[in-house]
């Protein structure tokens, strides 16, 4: 694989970028309506991109709120999944919401990714849901103090 760069995003390019790869993966390859797929919390968001030799492969945000911090939109293009990319992107996340002072990471992980979230040190909270018509569990971790 060519090498991989992730950044917290700082130009508009680079955020049209990360809307680019969740669109293929989130309303293309998934089937989430448009209209919900983009949210008010895009514009005060974090936000990370993977580029894979140059090309944008992967993309998360992160919301604080508080001393909490929730990742969403987490996203790696099909031809890339399995590299590693996804763990990058969460760690990048994870970073920035330390830097902001959080005690806490939450997400709505889709059901099919909870054990990837779970090996990286998220716990299951609460039933299954569904969210844009997808099989969501909220999953937490605590981070490490700073």
């Amino acid at each position: 694989m060519a090498d991989v760069v992730v950044r917290q995003v700082r130009t508009a390019g680079e955020l049209l970028d990360a809307y680019a790869v969740r669109r293929t993966v989130f309303i293309v390859e998934q089937g989430v309506p448009e209209s919900i797929e983009r949210d008010g919390s895009d514009e005060t968001a974090d936000h990370v991109v993977a580029y894979v030799g140059g090309v944008a492969a992967g993309a998360g945000r992160l919301v604080v709120d508080g001393d909490v911090a929730r990742v969403g939109r987490m996203a790696v293009r099909s031809a890339v999944r399995g590299q590693g990319i996804g763990s990058m992107l969460l760690r990048a996340l994870e970073d920035i919401a330390g830097m902001r002072g959080c005690a806490q990471v939450e997400l709505h992980a889709q059901l099919h990714a909870a054990p990837f979230y779970r090996q990286l040190g998220y716990a299951a909270e609460g039933d299954v849901f569904a969210e844009a018509g997808i099989e969501h569990v909220a999953m937490r971790k605590l981070l490490p103090p700073r």
